[in-house]
């Protein structure tokens, strides 16, 4: 499970670490500013990433997603007991399932049209959201203590 932990948090890096891009003005994967949001935020009529203040919030989350299973692994010593990691590991595991799901209904797909988000977001974004919440799920469960 100690390689699961070290995959989740790595892909969980990526994310924080262009979740600050993005805070810092960054405008990849678009051209300007228009063509990213439309790329990463896709709501309907979007044309301006948001604040650096939300990207840094939604980073700062990420952060304690990412340290999150390197914790529960006892990779490093951590305040809190494994019990309560594990079920901390469960509910951020819910929190990616529900955003997966969300990508496939379509009361998301009227709230986030804007292309190329919503072709990004079937095919990358919510099956994404889905294997994280799946990698905390099998932590988890499997490091439980009984």
């Amino acid at each position: 499970m100690t390689l699961l932990a070290f995959v989740l948090s790595f892909v969980l890096l990526v994310i924080t670490a262009l979740h600050v891009y993005w805070g810092i003005g960054g405008i990849w994967p678009g051209t300007d500013q228009a063509s990213c949001a439309r790329a990463v935020v896709g709501f309907r009529g979007v044309d301006e990433m948001p604040s650096a203040f939300a990207s840094f919030a939604v980073a700062a989350c990420l952060v304690l997603a990412t340290l999150w299973p390197l914790a529960l692994e006892g990779v490093f010593a951590t305040p809190f007991p494994k019990q309560g990691l594990a079920a901390t590991a469960l509910m951020i595991g819910l929190v990616f399932f529900g955003r997966g799901i969300a990508g496939f209904t379509p009361w998301w797909r009227r709230l986030a049209p804007e292309q190329p988000f919503a072709r990004l977001d079937q095919r990358l974004y919510s099956p994404l959201c889905l294997m994280i919440g799946a990698g905390f799920a099998i932590l988890a469960i499997t490091e439980f203590p009984a």
